[in-house]
């Protein structure tokens, strides 16, 4: 995918995510004015922070896919985790009030008013949350952004809140006034564990965290296909935003010219674009002697090739 390709989907995610937290802070507002009921507001509050953490992803991202300058080499990659790990702390506090004002309701529960107006606005965002996420959707497999990732959790999140509020509000308006109040606790709890779960894989993100086994075999294994190839070891890899960091050493035959030593790197560099477009890759070549004196340890890293 071309970074133009990419900076669009994600700005068209960005934008989206912006817009539905906006309307639906005005339909869930007026609801609970004319409502009273706790889940709206735990709801309405859910929705506040979920304008703020969007407007902080749109800017992250926007950021993020600035070209790489003289102060920052490797790019701006990382303002996705950065904008990841704000949600993560926005989605904590949002969980927090839910749980603290369900405690309130559940203890000490009143009775609901226009209950058929808190239903309609309850499916409006259901299916209006929805759509955002199927969008969404879209756009994770098209650019595995982190910060879309995180934003489509939490709105996935929010499916399961409103449907959690419907059920309140129909348990309320049949005199179970206290689902009202424990419905709230519960999706705040509920949501709470996704915040974790965002901030965890933003902070293993920024601390420059490995690329899964499975996409660093792909790597090793792509490097020893080429032949004359005899192994590979060294290999470090990171990630940030959409950019791969890819970084390997090469064992060749000793007697090999520079040049035909450079133009095996470079086929195992294509080889591996090839598998991973959006990445920075840098190769060293190494001849195997140099191999043979290195100490146990080291050599036990050493993956070759068969045959």
């Amino acid at each position: 995918m071309t970074t133009h390709s990419y900076s669009r989907l994600v700005t068209l995610a960005g934008l989206a995510s912006t817009a539905t937290a906006g309307i639906l802070i005005i339909a869930k507002l007026t609801a609970w004015l004319l409502t009273g009921s706790s889940s709206l507001l735990a709801s309405l509050t859910d929705s506040l922070m979920d304008i703020s953490a969007s407007l902080i992803n749109l800017f992250a991202i926007r950021y993020a896919l600035a070209p790489a300058d003289d102060d920052h080499s490797f790019g701006h990659g990382k303002a996705e985790s950065l904008a990841s790990l704000a949600q993560a702390a926005f989605i904590t506090g949002s969980a927090l009030v839910l749980v603290m004002n369900g405690f309130s309701r559940l203890i000490a529960p009143e009775p609901m008013r226009n209950i058929d107006l808190g239903l309609w606005v309850t499916v409006g965002s259901f299916v209006l949350t929805l759509v955002l996420v199927l969008i969404q959707g879209y756009v994770v497999r098209r650019t595995n952004s982190q910060a879309v990732k995180a934003d489509r959790l939490h709105y996935q999140s929010d499916l399961l809140f409103n449907a959690g509020v419907l059920l309140a509000l129909v348990l309320s308006a049949w005199g179970w006034l206290w689902a009202d109040g424990l419905f709230a606790m519960l999706l705040g709890l509920y949501i709470l564990k996704g915040a974790v779960e965002i901030g965890y894989e933003a902070v293993q993100t920024l601390l420059d965290r490995q690329l899964p086994d499975e996409e660093r075999a792909q790597i090793e294994q792509l490097a020893i296909s080429v032949p004359g190839v005899n192994g590979v070891h060294d290999l470090r890899t990171r990630q940030s935003g959409q950019m791969k960091f890819i970084q390997l050493h090469l064992e060749l035959d000793d007697q090999l010219p520079l040049v035909y030593a450079h133009a095996l790197a470079d086929q195992a560099e294509a080889a591996i674009r090839q598998m991973f477009p959006q990445a920075d890759i840098i190769i060293h070549m190494d001849p195997m002697s140099v191999l043979a004196t290195e100490a146990p340890e080291e050599g036990a890293r050493v993956l070759h090739s068969q045959g």
